[in-house]
């Protein structure tokens, strides 16, 4: 059996209880386990927030979609925008240990979501981005 329930936002942090309250309810009402739903809100929250922030120049309102999908033990999470091309999986790995000087700013929120999810995928769909992260749910703790 598959659950889907989607969302759609504006390209504005003030989303950001909205889309926490949406993530909460399908997980209600899909039983899942405690566990992994952290793990998948912060994924939503860092991916969202970077949308919001780099990926819309002219400043006009946008439309942001977000998608929950649960097939079996997995769940993706799909956040699909309208903004500027930007492949998150192309980022280099962020280094977080060396001399102050050799450290770059900024990355912190990609490296955590490909921590947090077991499969990212990213592409370029006509004029926008789609970011599909996977995470195994069942029998998480």
């Amino acid at each position: 059996m598959i659950a889907e329930a989607e969302i759609s936002a504006r390209n504005d942090i003030a989303e950001l209880p909205a889309l926490n309250d949406f993530l909460a309810r399908f997980w209600s009402e899909q039983h899942l386990p405690a566990g992994p739903a952290m793990d998948v809100n912060l994924a939503m929250e860092e991916v969202f927030a970077n949308v919001v922030r780099y990926g819309y120049p002219d400043h006009a309102e946008h439309r942001i979609a977000v998608r929950l999908t649960l097939e079996g033990d997995i769940i993706a999470l799909t956040v699909e925008d309208d903004g500027v091309a930007f492949d998150p999986l192309q980022a280099p790995p962020l280094k977080i240990s060396g001399p102050p000087g050799e450290l770059r700013v900024g990355g912190l929120g990609i490296h955590l979501v490909r921590r947090l999810m077991d499969n990212l995928e990213y592409s370029r769909v006509g004029n926008r981005n789609r970011l599909v992260m996977k995470k195994r749910i069942r029998g998480a703790a």
